[in-house]
């Protein structure tokens, strides 16, 4: 068969195999080598990528009149960091169809102009990524002096309604090491206060949330991020690399996010000394046990709230207070002390919740669930393979250990549930307080099922090749499932 005649709908199904980054060129290159056959064109606006500031215009150009041939693009990206701001906000204001969208943020953006492309909520918008790098060529701290910070960026997307954002990523890069060490030139801030980031994450709009990454270099997230109840509960792959993360951090967002199965932690401090094998004994012990202190944790705040409840269904109505003597007008006397040499009362102490006698709080327990954690990846330099292998006999260990602990408190728990204590198990992040994301142990599955049994949760697999493609991966590692999400390998 010639091509002429094949037909238009099996030529769109080849042309969606073609990768993203020369996806234009690739369908341009097929429309000249066979000009006669039916080669849908709409596919040359389905994927753009511009590489070169005078593309924006040129695209600007052809669309603005083009009402037809807006919506037909759906996956837009800007992958030069010199480019008119003012043009690509116009652009984008056109282009009402995007469901993925890459900006490459450089020295030429203002807040305003992120302020403005985000302004108007896009409900099919599933792929979103920000890569901000503040100078291109020449080290300078202009945006630095001027205050220009993107803060406003978190605070726009935070406003946005319950739509459906699956995968985010906002991306600063760390300066070149040889810009930042012969100039001796400090990492530029490009988020002020990270206060914004704790915004965006308890917003309706990132509720669906499973792929975040998130790279601030040098700065400690980890609080604005673990410390937030039941924000991004569907998370399943979490990039925080080059930020200040330790090790108290990592157990932190293991406790936080339930379902997390993929951790990425690229230049960050897991362990103190890389080289000690107890460093990652203790590592692998923590992705193990986490859950046992969620569900401790989570306990706790149950065993509050039933506190609180029975407090104040009791609690009589309080009798009035006696008025405030009123201070009879006239000249007060002269000896009157206007300051206080006593010293400044202390902060009081947090309120204790007092239940009356004879009112019996329920006891309670939650079990622990089994780790879903299926990979962690960091980087670790100036190892050899020797150790290598050491280090991940080490983490496995401490896997084994972890899982032993996990094992003997549920059979303490069995004891108690035999003996007539009510037992629940969490089943979703839930805000609500009380019983919420809760459900009641009904029989023995839930303390002997097969996936408590050791042999069949695995450890994780432990990759230390770092970011990029040049090291040695292993198979499996969550590296290679981020470049999959993301589209990259950085």
């Amino acid at each position: 068969m010639q091509l002429d005649r094949l037909p238009a709908e099996l030529y769109s199904a080849i042309i969606s195999h073609l990768p993203a980054d020369s996806f234009q060129q690739d369908v341009l290159a097929l429309t000249r080598a066979i000009p006669r056959s039916p080669v849908p064109i709409h596919h040359l606006l389905e994927r753009i990528r511009l590489k070169h500031a005078q593309q924006i215009v040129q695209l600007y150009t052809r669309l603005r009149n083009a009402t037809d041939e807006r919506n037909l693009v759906k996956d837009f990206g800007v992958v030069t960091w010199t480019v008119d701001a003012d043009v690509l906000v116009n652009l984008l204001g056109i282009l009402p169809r995007i469901s993925s969208l890459l900006l490459f943020v450089g020295p030429y953006f203002t807040p305003e102009h992120l302020e403005d492309i985000f302004h108007k909520p896009r409900e099919d918008l599933r792929f979103l990524s920000l890569r901000f790098r503040p100078y291109v060529e020449k080290a300078t701290y202009f945006q630095f002096l001027k205050g220009a910070y993107f803060d406003t960026t978190l605070i726009a997307l935070s406003r946005w309604p319950s739509y459906k954002l699956p995968t985010l990523s906002i991306v600063q890069d760390p300066p070149e090491p040889l810009i930042s060490s012969a100039k001796h030139f400090a990492q530029p801030l490009v988020f002020f206060r990270l206060e914004p980031i704790s915004v965006l994450l308890c917003s309706e709009y990132i509720s669906s949330l499973t792929h975040l990454r998130l790279r601030i270099p040098s700065r400690q997230v980890s609080r604005f991020i673990s410390s937030i109840p039941a924000s991004v509960p569907a998370l399943r792959l979490l990039d925080l690399s080059t930020c200040n993360i330790l090790s108290s951090d990592m157990e932190g967002m293991l406790i936080r996010f339930h379902g997390l199965q993929h951790l990425i932690l690229d230049g960050c401090s897991v362990a103190r000394d890389q080289s000690q094998a107890t460093e990652w004994n203790n590592i692998g012990k923590i992705c193990a046990t986490a859950t046992v202190r969620r569900a401790k944790a989570r306990e706790k705040e149950l065993k509050t709230w039933l506190q609180h409840n029975a407090a104040t269904a009791t609690t009589p109505v309080s009798m009035p207070q006696p008025a405030a003597r009123r201070i009879r007008p006239g000249r007060r006397g002269l000896a009157t002390a206007t300051i206080s040499l006593r010293e400044e009362p202390t902060a009081s102490e947090p309120d204790i919740i007092h239940v009356p006698a004879g009112i019996v709080i329920p006891k309670v327990r939650v079990i622990p669930s089994p780790p879903t954690l299926l990979s962690l990846c960091t980087s670790a330099s100036f190892i050899t393979d020797v150790q290598h292998q050491t280090i991940r006999e080490e983490f496995e260990r401490g896997w084994d250990e972890g899982l032993a602990q996990l094992a003997a408190v549920k059979s303490r728990l069995y004891g108690s549930w035999k003996n007539g204590v009510r037992m629940m198990r969490i089943t979703a992040n839930a805000s609500g307080g009380g019983y919420d994301g809760l459900e009641a142990i009904e029989g023995e599955n839930a303390f002997h099922s097969e996936e408590d049994d050791n042999a069949s949760l695995s450890p994780p697999v432990l990759c230390l090749a770092g970011s990029g493609t040049s090291g040695k991966h292993v198979e499996g590692c969550g590296h290679n499932i981020a470049w999959n999400v993301w589209n990259d390998t950085i």
